[in-house]
């Protein structure tokens, strides 16, 4: 089922999650592990991210350096279908631009067809952490709208090879990326939902967010998109802070403020518990704050980490 057919049914706030990809070598049984206990709160659809390719360097031993490609978390499109077959639970795999060509894309997008899922998430994709800034694949995409529209074309039928008798139309539902404090390489938030509604313009059928410690950023960010004319549904993305550490790399990797409230609260703990039960508490007050406000789903970032998750669902849901 479609992530808007669940949003139109739901008579209430909805759970989802965001799951990781084990690490290559890794067994899929640690990622159950992690989904099994929030199955409790019965997640209508979980969300898997796609993670592109590294490069790392090797020693060769002579003084040269061997430039290999890694790729760190890959199986999104099986773990997709491993999800669904054990919980009977929608998923939606994250597409990206970076790493992979227009055919590549195809193929990935075929193979979900084939398993019946019915959901995508399509995002532009972080650049490769060795270089500064994201380049696009030779024969990909460079922004999220090239690759929204590719998925549309083939909910038409239309693939890349234009001799195809009768093909099959896939019938994807869309969602994409929205950032209530703006993508970081936008020059302001006015132009940021510019494109976003263009993304809208063109099919993308709802809306899920970067992660946010302040709600009135949320509000802010939906009142903006409203008046813009951006009328599908847009689902807060909320991730529990667990380490001390977390107030320095999530503001880093996210580009996203803390309030001074929580980092006050935070500096105060005095070890790793205390922190993590701050951060359970924060997100509990603003998942109360989202419900009053009648967001459609509370969509959690796990990271591989389902305690802090459970206790806060346990209070809501």
């Amino acid at each position: 089922m479609k992530v808007t057919e669940h949003l139109k049914r739901a008579k209430k706030t909805l759970f989802s999650i965001e799951v990781l990809p084990p690490l290559k070598g890794d067994g899929i049984d640690s990622l159950f592990k992690h989904i099994d206990p929030l199955m409790e709160f019965k997640p209508p659809f979980i969300d898997v991210t796609y993670h592109r390719e590294e490069y790392v360097y090797k020693n060769r031993g002579n003084g040269l350096l061997e430039k290999r490609t890694s790729r760190k978390r890959p199986g999104t499109v099986g773990i997709c279908a491993a999800i669904q077959n054990r919980y009977n639970v929608d998923t939606v795999p994250h597409i990206i631009c970076g790493g992979f060509s227009i055919d590549e894309t195809e193929d990935a997008l075929i193979d979900l067809h084939f398993l019946g899922i019915d959901n995508v998430l399509v995002i532009r994709g972080d650049a490769i952490k060795s270089e500064g800034r994201f380049r696009q694949e030779e024969g990909g995409h460079n922004y999220a709208l090239e690759l929204m529209q590719q998925v549309k074309s083939m909910n038409k039928g239309k693939y890349l090879d234009e001799e195809i008798q009768n093909p099959v139309p896939t019938d994807f539902c869309i969602g994409v990326a929205g950032y209530p404090e703006k993508h970081f390489e936008a020059p302001n938030l006015k132009s940021d939902i510019h494109y976003l509604k263009k993304k809208v313009e063109s099919g993308a059928e709802y809306i899920v967010t970067q992660m946010f410690f302040d709600n009135q950023k949320y509000f802010d960010f939906v009142k903006r998109c409203r008046t813009e004319g951006i009328d599908v549904p847009i689902i807060p993305g909320l991730k529990p802070i667990t380490t001390k550490k977390q107030m320095t790399i999530l503001p880093s990797i996210f580009h996203i403020d803390l309030p001074e409230a929580l980092g006050d609260e935070l500096e105060k703990c005095k070890d790793a518990k205390a922190i993590k039960q701050v951060g359970i508490e924060w997100c509990v007050q603003q998942s109360k704050e989202l419900m009053d406000f009648g967001v459609p789903s509370l969509h959690y970032y796990s990271m591989g980490k389902a305690e802090p998750v459970y206790n806060i669902a346990k209070q809501l849901f």
